[in-house]
């Protein structure tokens, strides 16, 4: 632990901070300091004041793992933040949340700008978060599924259906694709996460997955050109290009075709039936 170091930190982060940032009125007292008082962060925190107060003034008991946590909290650390305050105290940095259920915020304000596109959102678990009108008419409605079925990746090695838009001499790819996506995701979550779970889940249930993920798969991430067989316009040739937010759990894929190719056509001509 680096008292000195850890208090420094602390102390940085609170003077930073307004009231108004943390929802608390500002009030009429004049403020010694630009920042939030340290009985503010310590009711931000839920700790008392004088536990708090120590740890800034470099003295008192080592903080546990749930202090610490707490403190992050109260002073809105951003994960970068919080991982630094861990280590600071002495600790490792928490295994970090994956946000499966929202869009991250900047990646959302991407996605509300491509709203006359074939575009989606997927967690790094192949769990799709939003599409667009025109993605959901080429892909089908993805965003319904629960349990395990909400990842892609689930589906294509137990769901027969979700493979049938695929063509079928593109299935060895992708399965491979797939399972490094999962290879990727489990190493890094490890024993106990949701990646954990799909990977147990699949082992049980696939062989084809068993024997790709006994090869340990290792690919970045990537959305590899498609070919897709829609029921009404029949088979397009697509590209796919990627956005990857900046902590790696989400990603933006976008479905275009070549300018003036029979696919280009027919993705107009889709973006018609989604009422674009």
């Amino acid at each position: 632990m680096d008292r000195a170091r850890l208090a420094e930190f602390l102390r940085t982060r609170r003077e930073a901070l307004q009231p108004e940032d943390v929802g608390l009125p500002r009030g009429h007292r004049r403020r010694r300091t630009g920042g939030l008082r340290r009985e503010e962060v310590a009711a931000l925190s839920d700790m008392s004041v004088d536990y708090y107060g120590r740890i800034e003034q470099q003295r008192g008991p080592h903080p546990s793992e749930q202090m610490l946590a707490s403190i992050a909290r109260g002073l809105r650390l951003s994960v970068e933040e919080r991982d630094h305050l861990f280590h600071l105290g002495g600790y490792p940095a928490p295994r970090r949340g994956r946000r499966n259920d929202h869009v991250n915020p900047g990646m959302m304000r991407v996605f509300d700008g491509l709203g006359d596109v074939a575009a989606q959102v997927v967690s790094d678990l192949g769990e799709t978060l939003a599409q667009t009108r025109l993605a959901s008419a080429l892909l089908g409605d993805e965003t319904g599924h629960t349990g395990l079925a909400r990842s892609l990746h689930y589906r294509w090695f137990t769901d027969p259906d979700s493979r049938r838009i695929h063509a079928e001499e593109d299935h060895p790819r992708q399965s491979r694709l797939i399972a490094s996506d999962l290879h990727r995701a489990y190493t890094r979550d490890g024993r106990g996460s949701r990646a954990a779970e799909i990977v147990d889940a699949l082992l049980a249930a696939s062989p084809e997955f068993a024997r790709l993920w006994r090869e340990h798969p290792v690919t970045g991430p990537y959305c590899a050109p498609k070919r897709i067989r829609h029921p009404q316009v029949g088979l397009l040739e697509l590209h796919c290009q990627v956005l990857v937010d900046p902590d790696q759990s989400q990603l933006l894929q976008v479905f275009t075709a070549t300018p003036g190719s029979d696919s280009h056509e027919k993705l107009q001509l889709l973006s018609v039936v989604a009422g674009l």
